[in-house]
């Protein structure tokens, strides 16, 4: 079985300036898994455990996927709830480019068993993962609340394996789909 995910990786240098922001965090009091930037990116569709053979359907199914190159800006630092947060993220605007992906992505896994998401799709960078808590956590993103981190073009995505390590996430890219 192997992990898999379908994402947009972002450039180096916005990878960078969210990497700058992290000094900040690690300054409050929460707990925090913060991402390496080196691995930041937005996810599309998280698809979990998935046979090998299975690999080259989902490959084949993504070809399907063709969209208008589109520019997305990452600005802005926030969490995904404000009382009880899981995750601290950088925004993507606009979002309804990568809203249309989503949608085009789960309507050709479907037909290969992949669930849709029921939950609202909603674009982001996720730049920490919150152990525990801490309201100096809020303290700590509030003047990165606006803070630009650049824009990229986007014309491609990839199905990506994901190998837990104690060291964190490696990932590998298994398919990259371009328009």
């Amino acid at each position: 079985m192997v992990r898999t995910f379908i994402a947009i990786d972002l450039t180096p240098d916005i990878r960078e300036e969210i990497g700058k922001i992290q000094a900040d965090l690690r300054q409050c009091r929460a707990k925090l898994t913060i991402v390496n930037p080196a691995i930041i990116h937005i996810t599309i569709k998280f698809l979990g455990e998935i046979n090998e053979l299975d690999i080259a359907a989902v490959s084949h199914a993504l070809d399907e996927v063709r969209l208008e190159p589109f520019i997305i800006t990452v600005s802005g630092v926030g969490m995904n709830n404000p009382r009880s947060p899981r995750v601290v993220w950088a925004d993507i605007v606009p979002a309804e480019a990568c809203k249309v992906l989503n949608r085009r992505v789960e309507e050709v896994l479907g037909p290969l068993g992949f669930r849709k998401e029921q939950r609202p799709y909603t674009p982001h960078a996720t730049i920490a993962r919150v152990r525990e808590y801490d309201r100096s956590l809020g303290e700590a993103i509030r003047p990165h609340a606006d803070r630009q981190f650049g824009q990229c073009r986007i014309d491609r995505f990839s199905l990506k394996k994901s190998v837990l390590t104690p060291k964190g996430p490696v990932y590998e890219t298994i398919r990259e789909v371009v328009w």
